[in-house]
């Protein structure tokens, strides 16, 4: 048996479109390598870190086990810092304090690094390591920008996810731009 020989392709127009496969397929390789990069950057932060808190108000309801931060409300972890107008920690007191979940509404923004997230609600559940924002989602990363309903941030993978928002002109749809650097 004679051993397999690939025939020479002569066709010009044959060449371009498996050249320009080709490219196509080292592009998607390099920004799907480019998004697991910023995956790993997302999981790698560190929901273990103390949370540091500053407000304007701060009342303590230990009935409930819950804070309620009001005004101005800052909250930082490691390099993550979530603002809004309001917020409600709950915890489990088991001898020590165990924050569960911070809830925050009022013109919430979420930043790290070159990232930011706004929205008109945040959820931060410390036992999933999930962080969702809904209303009026805008996440910008640099020069690009996504805007829909819902934000869904795993911190343990890494993954983001966007929905579409509700209500107005896109309704139901994800909308944004991606900037393209100059060659």
């Amino acid at each position: 048996m004679m051993p397999y020989k690939p025939r020479e392709i002569r066709s010009p127009l044959v060449r371009t479109v498996l050249r320009s496969g080709m490219v196509g397929f080292v592009l998607a390789s390099c920004s799907i390598a480019g998004l697991q990069l910023h995956a790993q950057a997302i999981a790698g932060h560190n929901s273990n870190a103390p949370v540091n808190y500053a407000a304007n108000r701060i009342e303590l309801q230990d009935r409930q086990d819950r804070v309620v931060l009001s005004g101005n409300v800052q909250i930082d972890q490691a390099n993550l810092r979530m603002t809004a107008a309001r917020t409600i920690v709950d915890y489990s007191d088991t001898g020590s304090l165990s924050i569960q979940r911070i809830s925050a509404t009022g013109g919430v923004t979420v930043t790290r690094g070159n990232e930011s997230a706004r929205g008109d609600v945040a959820v931060y559940d410390f036992n999933r390591r999930v962080i969702t924002m809904t209303g009026d989602v805008r996440l910008r990363r640099g020069g690009d920008t996504l805007n829909g309903g819902r934000l869904t941030i795993d911190l343990r993978s890494g993954l983001s996810s966007i929905d579409g928002a509700e209500g107005g002109g896109d309704a139901g749809r994800v909308t944004g731009s991606f900037s393209v650097p100059e060659n």
